[in-house]
């Protein structure tokens, strides 16, 4: 083992799970080997000289790359990733591949780099890497080795590759299925219009018209204080067809002022539905009891654990990368492990799944990573596991 540093043992040692005796840290360098051949005839090219699969589907590389970029400015996500990948990894008891981390530094030459010398020093199957950019460049051509990216890339995979993010498509699609699932056709959406909302609306309108229904109307809700939406409301209430429920793509903060309204407007009472944006802003019970109620998708180990790994409150109170918002990475990370090992069953049977930190995962035809978050809701202004909301809502 060489170049191990406080960025992997600290991580391994924190989560008191093994030692580093199977992992080692390359740095950048400034050149690397010549990009290798791509691969041909076939989608995947895993390595079948490993051990036969178990019976759930694991059958992890030999020697596995990660990716990541341990220094620049996605450093600190790294570190949760990194984490939470660990964390999974030495939960695993069966064997496990040799892990080598080598640092992209978040650019796309140096994820160039870092593949390159990857498969020059042996990885039979390559995690990351992180960032957007560094994807897209990787994507330009089919890798040489099986390659799973920690994000989605501006073209889709190549052949002998496949990406997983939490991506606000994903939460789209599990909302419609919430809906559509309780007959709700007509869906009103409540829209902060940033990013992860304008993204999650649009797989929801897609997954929902799909199921037959529609989005009966978008009301912008924008500004710190969006003043009072009661007309709005009341208008698309009486509306031709009525409304059966309220998608909120919005934060909790902001949600907690809408609420009221809803009710004073006569759509309370319906199904109310949220993506993951719905939590952030929240933690004080007081407040947070006038979302009580609405259902909206979350992370299966950040709301009930996971087996094999420890709670999220025993895990933050000594692991920084695990604490507040960064579990969601943490959680990530774990899921990371979890695809790597069970990539290539994933691969081959579009069915298959695995149930992982933050939902249900599977693999579509295309090479993404799909997910099916869990369900919560608040209860007396404290986020609660969604009985009965089922696996796709």
């Amino acid at each position: 083992m060489r170049q191990m540093s406080k960025w992997m043992c600290g991580a391994a040692l924190a989560v008191a799970l093994a030692g580093c005796s199977t992992v080692r840290v390359v740095r950048p360098t400034a050149e690397g080997p010549a990009a290798p051949a791509p691969v041909a005839d076939s989608q995947w090219g895993f390595d079948e000289t490993r051990a036969g699969g178990e019976r759930d589907g694991y059958r992890p590389p030999t020697k596995l790359a990660v990716l990541l970029p341990m220094s620049g400015e996605l450093s600190t996500a790294a570190g949760s990733v990194r984490d939470g990948f660990l964390a999974g990894y030495y939960a695993e008891r069966r064997t496990r591949p040799e892990l080598v981390f080598y640092d992209t530094a978040g650019t796309p030459s140096g994820a160039i780099v870092a593949r390159d010398r990857a498969i020059a020093e042996g990885a039979d199957q390559i995690l990351g890497p992180l960032g957007r950019d560094e994807v897209s460049t990787l994507f330009n051509a089919a890798p040489a080795v099986p390659l799973l990216a920690l994000n989605r890339g501006n073209t889709a995979p190549p052949d002998n590759a496949a990406d997983f993010s939490l991506a606000p498509e994903d939460e789209g699609r599990a909302a419609a299925a919430y809906a559509l699932a309780r007959n709700a056709r007509r869906v009103l959406v409540l829209s902060n219009g940033d990013d992860h909302a304008r993204r999650s609306v649009e797989a929801f309108r897609t997954a929902l018209e799909a199921g037959g229904g529609t989005i009966a109307g978008i009301l912008a809700i924008t500004g710190e204080e969006p003043g009072d939406q009661t007309p709005a409301l009341r208008a698309a209430a009486s509306g031709e067809g009525g409304i059966d429920a309220v998608l909120f793509a919005l934060r909790g903060s902001e949600a907690r002022l809408l609420t009221p309204q809803l009710f004073a407007s006569g759509l309370g009472q319906k199904l109310l539905v949220a993506n993951s944006q719905l939590a952030s802003g929240t933690g004080k019970p007081d407040e947070d009891r006038a979302l009580d109620g609405i259902a909206f998708t979350t992370e299966t180990w950040t709301l009930r654990g996971v087996p094999g790994l420890p709670s999220p409150s025993t895990l933050a109170a000594d692991l920084p990368t695990a604490r507040g918002p960064a579990a969601r990475l943490f959680a990530f990370g774990y899921d990371a492990w979890l695809l790597s090992a069970h990539l290539q069953h994933l691969a081959a049977d579009p069915a298959a799944s695995v149930e992982g930190a933050t939902g249900r995962l599977s693999l579509d035809a295309a090479g993404n990573v799909l997910r099916v978050p869990a369900w919560a809701t608040f209860r007396d202004g404290v986020v609660a596991p969604l009985a009965g909301a089922g696996a796709g809502g």
